[in-house]
């Protein structure tokens, strides 16, 4: 479990993240929703020591991650960078193959690994392994970085706007290739990002941010049917019916029966 206790995190005389505290329970998905600017990067950045907080404390298994060489820690937690983060002069194999080689595993085992996740992620190592990132187009470089972070099975995994800088296309695409890894199943993963649908399609909780505080946290159904705050309510607003729309589409009839009573009252 991921604890984080009253943390702060300041740039001069700007609050980035203003005594934030929630936890993450063992292969939970979270969101941190928001504009640009609310924090939600800062946040996640200090999960794995990229950024040390100015106060408050992060535990994991009970652990202060602040007792843990950063190295170390980041062995242990996969993170996908918006812009894929690649080393441009590895191949496709060398990048994916960074952290097993560092934690040792003996070269079968990195093979085996970096060959599973290539074909997994429809990259297929004939093709891609002896490559390099800018012989490949963006959502391929992507899925090279989606496998990098889980090629040592890491039971966390951190995401920065992983899909945001893809065509729409190409992100439907890569991101249902990796909805479907079985690496998944039992990973805990907490991703950020400012678009409204991703949150609800991925997030078993949603933290809404603003200003370096979370406003509202709670299920996707929750933050659109029960708005703690008018900052909730008006975020959410000009995607509501498409948001409504989604849910009932998957079979949530009571999120029909909340949309309808939604509707009555906007009409009073």
């Amino acid at each position: 479990m991921i604890a984080v206790t009253n943390i702060t995190k300041t740039f001069g005389s700007h609050t980035a993240v203003d005594n934030v505290s929630f936890t993450v329970k063992e292969g939970e998905n979270i969101v941190f929703l928001g504009t640009s600017g609310c924090g939600k990067t800062t946040l996640l950045k200090m999960i794995n020591r990229l950024l040390e907080p100015d106060s408050g404390e992060i535990t994991i298994d009970g652990r202060p991650i602040r007792q843990q060489r950063p190295e170390d820690l980041r062995r242990s937690i996969g993170y996908v960078f918006q812009n894929n983060g690649l080393f441009p002069h590895y191949t496709i194999e060398e990048n994916i193959a960074i952290v097993p080689r560092l934690l040792g595993w003996d070269k079968e085992k990195i093979s085996r690994r970096v060959t599973g996740l290539m074909e997994k992620l429809h990259l297929p190592p004939d093709q891609y392994g002896a490559s390099l990132p800018a012989q490949l187009s963006g959502g391929q470089q992507q899925r090279v970085g989606i496998a990098r972070a889980l090629a040592a099975g890491p039971p966390i995994l951190l995401m920065d706007e992983p899909f945001g800088a893809l065509d729409p296309i190409t992100r439907a695409a890569v991101k249902k290739d990796f909805k479907e890894l079985d690496e998944l199943k039992s990973t805990t993963i907490i991703l950020v990002t400012h678009d409204v649908q991703e949150a609800f399609e991925l997030a078993d909780r949603i933290f809404l941010m603003d200003k370096g505080r979370v406003v509202q946290e709670g299920t996707p159904d929750q933050l659109l049917f029960e708005p703690a705050a008018d900052y909730v309510r008006t975020f959410f607003e000009e995607q509501r019916f498409a948001l409504e729309a989604s849910r009932i589409a998957a079979g949530d009839y009571p999120a029909l029966i909340r949309a309808f009573d939604h509707f009555k009252n906007r009409q009073r």
